[in-house]
């Protein structure tokens, strides 16, 4: 009878060692009693009723992502493929107190393959959404494509017991042909903006040396102008200092010129490179440059 007794108890602690289960933490167990759901269990140290209950789900509360390739086709009839990833988790809702509504409940009996089915939808949204946009309008628009997907695949599956965090797309591929294409455009435009670069850069160097060569032949008319008004500033002085000294004017103006004269000729005589022909007499010399005048005059066309 002892031992009868004692094999009861053991068997009585197995069993109930046997039916104590731990759930972790983002985690909740679904338990069913006798084939119909009974209640849902969160984290910590819960007991099932022997042969009656049973653990039939253990859900992830935890965020999930999954990637998908779909293609479409764009508003200029290029097919491309548009890698997607989508995270999403299983609502957190409860149902206002009612269990059977809550987000756990719903994800696992509503469908058999939430995943599946989430794709499908995406795949849907995204296949009515491209033929809107052309090829560029895809790339410069897919944040906000992605978004507006979202928002309609999310509304439909939290009916599910799945809130859809966000949808990516993280890719575009494109037929090989067209992406040459689109590289040889690329590359023929980048060239034409060198070679514009190119010409206003040319363009604004001649202007920078027609104004800079403006500049200086400015600068040098008023350096002749100042030199010669110190030439005849210093003319007029060497003719008033010589007439102080009781040279008549005739006399001074022929000093002057026969200075000058001598100035010339040694000129001509360091250079030694040139040839000139001149009066030996210097009171002949005079006479030249009203002799150029009139040679001047001679060859002037007759009316």
């Amino acid at each position: 009878m002892l031992i009868f007794t004692i094999f009861v108890l053991l068997l009585a602690a197995v069993i109930i060692f046997l039916n104590i289960f731990i759930v972790q933490q983002q985690t909740e167990y679904i338990v069913e009693r006798l084939g119909k759901f009974a209640r849902t269990a969160g984290p910590g140290l819960h007991v099932k009723v022997p042969f009656i209950e049973r653990v039939v789900a253990k859900v992830d509360l935890r965020t999930r992502q999954t990637a998908m390739q779909i293609d479409g086709k764009t508003k200029d009839n290029v097919t491309i493929t548009m890698t997607v990833a989508a995270q999403f988790h299983v609502s957190y809702d409860r149902g206002d107190g009612a269990v059977v509504q809550s987000g756990v409940y719903r994800s696992h009996y509503m469908l058999a393959n939430p995943e599946d089915q989430m794709r499908a939808y995406i795949a849907d949204a995204l296949r009515s959404a491209i033929p809107n946009y052309s090829l560029d309008a895809v790339f410069d628009n897919k944040d906000s494509i992605a978004a507006d997907v979202n928002t309609t695949v999310a509304a439909r599956m939290v009916d599910y017991g799945y809130d859809l965090v966000s949808t990516l797309i993280t890719s575009i591929g494109l037929p090989a042909d067209v992406e040459a294409s689109m590289n040889k455009i690329n590359s023929a435009q980048r060239e034409k903006e060198a070679a514009q670069s190119l010409a206003d850069a040319d363009r604004i160097k001649v202007v920078v040396e027609a104004q800079a060569q403006a500049q200086a032949m400015e600068e040098s008319g008023r350096g002749i102008a100042a030199q010669r008004k110190a030439i005849a500033e210093g003319i007029a002085s060497s003719l008033d200092v010589i007439r102080e000294s009781g040279v008549s004017t005739k006399e001074a103006n022929s000093l002057f010129l026969f200075t000058q004269w001598v100035e010339m000729m040694d000129e001509f005589a360091k250079r030694g490179a040139n040839t000139v022909v001149l009066p030996n007499d210097f009171n002949q010399a005079s006479s030249m440059f009203e002799q150029m005048l009139a040679a001047a005059e001679a060859e002037k066309p007759r009316e």
